[in-house]
């Protein structure tokens, strides 16, 4: 059986494309170029589904999240909260699996940050 390789890209609407991919760029350090072109660093991906009633997206509307993973959760979201960024004041942490905060996007599209385990 063929099978993916990994995460080829993952695409936004938004009323001004440049101004949030600025807001990626300057914020979470996303240095994508002109293209759209990001090498990240390897490491895990999570592939799940969610109750289509979940909260946990933030908007109802919102039909998926992306999720990145950092190397300092704490300074990620300092650093988030020093540019004036949207960032939920809650973090988690799931025994075996990692910790998490969120932000949401100029655009309303709300970001989990995952610094795992």
């Amino acid at each position: 059986m063929e099978r993916v390789l990994g995460i080829g890209g993952y695409f936004l609407r938004a009323a001004d494309p440049a101004a949030l991919s600025s807001w990626y760029r300057d914020r979470l350090g996303l240095d994508a170029d002109a293209n759209g072109l990001w090498q990240q660093e390897a490491g895990p991906t999570v592939c799940a589904t969610f109750e289509s009633e979940t909260e946990y997206f933030g908007a109802r509307t919102q039909q998926s999240m992306l999720n990145f993973r950092v190397r300092d959760l704490d300074a990620m979201l300092a650093q988030l909260r020093a540019k004036g960024a949207d960032v939920a004041e809650e973090s988690q942490d799931m025994e075996g699996v990692g910790r998490f905060g969120w932000v949401t996007d100029p655009e309303g599209n709300r970001i989990e940050l995952w610094q795992p385990a």
